[in-house]
């Protein structure tokens, strides 16, 4: 029997992955593991400067395969395509699948803000989401993950300990929204296994 692509299992629907200081390099790390044959859309958050434009949409488009598209207001969500969050907007999903971007006031200090993205992929995809979270600065991306732990998704943070900043991972963790706990190099194919198994 041939095998299945990485992402065939209904169960998830979506990666979303929130980062902020350190982020960068996390993030180059992480899309550069991601198989060719992946599958699910991904939606990264990651706190950026007002002026940053398309520049992180450039970086890791250097390190993955997989095309990386800064995204417009609009923009209908595709399988195996990572999207990025523009500066200085809040990015949503609608219910029809399309993004929506947003100048509304910040939250947590941040434009765009991983909480307001989770949230909203949450809203739509409910429980076939996986949410992770990586290296950060402040707390955005703890309340998006503990929705996406809340409605029956999956959610992963990077291990405190490897993070360049561990405040982001460390808070989702305390409050008690992490299924896994992982080194960055480990959060693929921790992913890769669940999709495989799928839900219990």
């Amino acid at each position: 029997m041939a095998r299945r692509r990485v992402a065939a299992d209904p169960a998830y629907s979506v990666l979303a992955i929130g980062a902020s200081w350190g982020g960068v390099e996390a993030l180059s790390r992480f899309v550069a593991t991601l198989p060719a044959t992946w599958s699910l859309p991904v939606i990264i958050v990651q706190h950026q400067h007002a002026t940053s434009g398309t520049a992180l949409e450039r970086i890791l488009s250097r390190q993955t395969v997989l095309e990386v598209i800064d995204v417009n207001d609009k923009q209908v969500i595709e399988s195996g395509k990572i999207y990025i969050a523009p500066a200085n907007y809040h990015l949503l999903v609608e219910n029809d699948k399309s993004f929506s971007l947003s100048t509304d006031a910040p939250v947590n200090f941040s434009r765009p803000s991983i909480d307001v993205t989770f949230g909203s992929i949450v809203d739509v995809y409910a429980g076939k989401c996986i949410g992770v979270l990586l290296t950060g600065a402040n707390e955005d991306g703890v309340e998006g993950m503990k929705r996406i732990h809340e409605c029956g998704g999956f959610t992963v943070a990077q291990n405190p300990d490897e993070a360049e900043v561990p405040t982001m991972p460390a808070a989702a963790i305390a409050a008690g929204v992490v299924d896994r706990i992982a080194c960055l190099n480990e959060i693929v194919p921790i992913i890769i296994k669940q999709l495989s198994d799928g839900k219990e």
